[in-house]
């Protein structure tokens, strides 16, 4: 089984490559991938670079260049939901474009013709993690994460995105790994635990709890890849 990680930033993924300690570095398109060999699959790990189109670039490098079967996005997110608070993890149900808008054309916010307005995680994948939470005695929370090329720290966008799309988080990069694993028909899940608000004081907090909450996420994602591979 060939099985891709994601992060979009460096300190989303060196927690993983730690845990892993042994890869090999493969670059291609401007990029760097780690391959590791683990029991009898191969595993995949890279940083996108930060925004939708970065990340669709290696989620489709990760599928046509290095045959993965599978795509997980781990990394952090800002919260919407009053629910959520820092260090919280998060399991993307569906992941939309906010800052998609052709509504000028008659379509609703988030839709492109021909594309979908939300993205379904895989089934499966998301049955695993929960089975993962179980077993790690911790409580993952599920819904919709939104996806757009701007760090929210606006009130006004951030109630938007919540009614507009029903969304509990916010982030760069899920909805279009999500897009392009749709397209090729592989399974995926996004995986995001909490940084900041989404306020005005989230460039603050983000830097603050960036590392921790990445290691929780990170963390968690090597737990349910020994689930996936058995």
């Amino acid at each position: 089984m060939n099985i891709g990680i994601i992060g979009a930033m460096r300190e989303e993924i060196v927690p993983l490559l730690d845990m892993y300690g042994k890869y090999e570095s493969i670059e291609f398109g401007n990029n760097t991938y780690y391959k590791i060999s683990y029991k009898d699959s191969q595993i995949f790990i890279a940083y996108s670079k930060i925004g939708k189109v970065h990340s669709a670039i290696s989620a489709t490098s990760m599928i046509t260049k290095f045959e993965c079967e599978s795509i997980i996005f781990s990394g952090v997110a800002g919260g919407i939901s009053s629910s959520l608070n820092v260090g919280d993890l998060l399991l993307a149900t569906k992941l939309c474009q906010h800052d998609v808008d052709i509504s000028a054309f008659g379509h609703p916010p988030g839709f492109i013709p021909e594309g979908k307005l939300f993205y379904e995680s895989d089934r499966k994948l998301c049955s695993l993690a929960r089975e993962v939470a179980k077993d790690m005695n911790i409580n993952i929370l599920e819904g919709i994460i939104a996806s757009g090329d701007s760090f929210i720290a606006d009130k006004k966008i951030k109630d938007f995105i919540a009614k507009e799309f029903g969304a509990i988080a916010v982030e760069m990069e899920g909805a279009s790994v999500a897009c392009v694993c749709d397209n090729f028909k592989i399974p995926y899940c996004i995986f995001r635990s909490i940084s900041d608000n989404a306020d005005g004081e989230a460039h603050i907090s983000f830097d603050e709890f960036l590392e921790s909450s990445a290691k929780i996420s990170a963390n968690f994602v090597k737990n349910l890849v020994e689930k996936m591979i058995g």
